[in-house]
C-alpha cells in the first residue's frame, strides 16, 4: 500500500515551486523590510555622489588658481551678497594740494656760512668778498669793481667763471635766494644806464641769471637799490667806501625758496 503525504503526492516525487505573486514581492515579508528594500537604491547613489565630489576636490586641489583672480570672486561675491553704500567724492578745486605740493628743505644757515666761506677763498677774483651772517640771512657781498667794468652790467670773462663756482654752491641748497645790487652815490658813467637804479638793478639780474645758469633751480628776485643804503655803511676812507657801496650782495634765507611738484 503506498502511502501518500498530506498534498497528495507520493514518495519519490518533486514538490511543486510555491507560486511566486505577481510584482516579484516575498509573501512572507513585512511591511518594515518591504520599505527598507525600495530605498536600498539611496545607498549606492550616495556612494556615486560621494566618489563625483571626492574627484572634483582632487582635480581642483591639482589645479592653479591665481591668487588676483580668487580675489576678484571674493569681491564681486561681497558685493553681491554684501553691498556697501557708494559715497561721492568731491572734484579737485585748488592746482595744489597737500598730497601733491612737496616743500624743499631749508640748509642750516651757519653750516651754509662755513661752506660758501671756504668755497670764496679758492676763487682768486673773489679775494675781496665777504660773507656775512647776519640774525635772518646770509650775505655773500661781492665786490662790483671786480665783477662789472665801470658804468656796465655785463660781467666780465672771468666774473663769469666765478658765479659758475658760487652757483655750483648754491644750487643743491633748498634756501631762498635774491640778489641785491648796490652802487655809489656818483652818477654812472662809461656805460649805457642813465641813474644808479637802472645800473644796480641790471647787475643783480646779471648775477641772478648767472646763478640760474648754474644750477640753482627755483626763481631768484633781483632789487636795485642805487645808493639809498650807502649811509648804512661803516665810516671808512671816501675810496674804500664808494667801492664798498658798489657791490652785489646774493642773500640767502633761512626759509625754502620754492615749491615743487
Amino acid at each position: 500500500m503506498v502511502r501518500r503525504n498530506r498534498f497528495g503526492h507520493g514518495p519519490g516525487r518533486p514538490r511543486p515551486p510555491a507560486e511566486t505573486p505577481p510584482g516579484g514581492a516575498d509573501p512572507h515579508a513585512t511591511p518594515a523590510g518591504q520599505a527598507a528594500a525600495s530605498r536600498a537604491w539611496m545607498v549606492t547613489f550616495t556612494d556615486l555622489v560621494s566618489l563625483m565630489l571626492t574627484f572634483f576636490v582632487l582635480l581642483f586641489s591639482m589645479s592653479n588658481v591665481k591668487l588676483s583672480e580668487w580675489k576678484n570672486i571674493i569681491d564681486s561675491l561681497s558685493r553681491t551678497l554684501a553691498p556697501t553704500p557708494e559715497k561721492s567724492v568731491k572734484a579737485q578745486t585748488a592746482t595744489f594740494n597737500i598730497g601733491t605740493v612737496f616743500r624743499k628743505r631749508a640748509i642750516n644757515l651757519d653750516y651754509l656760512a662755513s661752506v660758501t666761506e671756504e668755497g670764496i677763498a679758492e676763487i682768486e677774483i673773489l679775494s675781496g668778498a665777504q660773507v656775512i651772517r647776519s640774525e635772518d640771512r646770509l650775505v655773500i657781498a661781492l665786490p662790483g669793481d671786480l665783477l662789472f667794468q665801470p658804468g656796465r652790467a655785463v660781467m666780465t670773462e672771468r666774473a663769469q667763471e666765478a658765479m659758475f663756482v658760487i652757483g655750483g654752491m648754491l644750487r643743491n641748497i633748498g634756501n631762498e635766494i635774491g640778489v641785491n645790487g648796490h652802487t655809489d652815490p656818483a652818477a654812472p658813467s662809461g656805460g649805457d644806464y642813465v641813474s644808479n637804479w637802472e645800473l644796480s638793478t641790471g647787475r643783480a639780474a646779471a648775477v641772478a641769471n648767472a646763478l640760474r645758469a648754474a644750477g640753482y633751480p627755483d626763481d631768484i628776485i633781483a632789487f636795485g637799490y642805487a645808493d639809498s643804503r650807502f649811509e648804512q655803511l661803516p665810516a671808512l676812507e671816501a675810496e674804500q667806501r664808494n667801492a664798498l657801496a658798489r657791490r652785489v650782495d646774493i642773500v640767502i634765507m633761512p626759509t625754502a625758496g620754492g615749491l615743487s611738484r
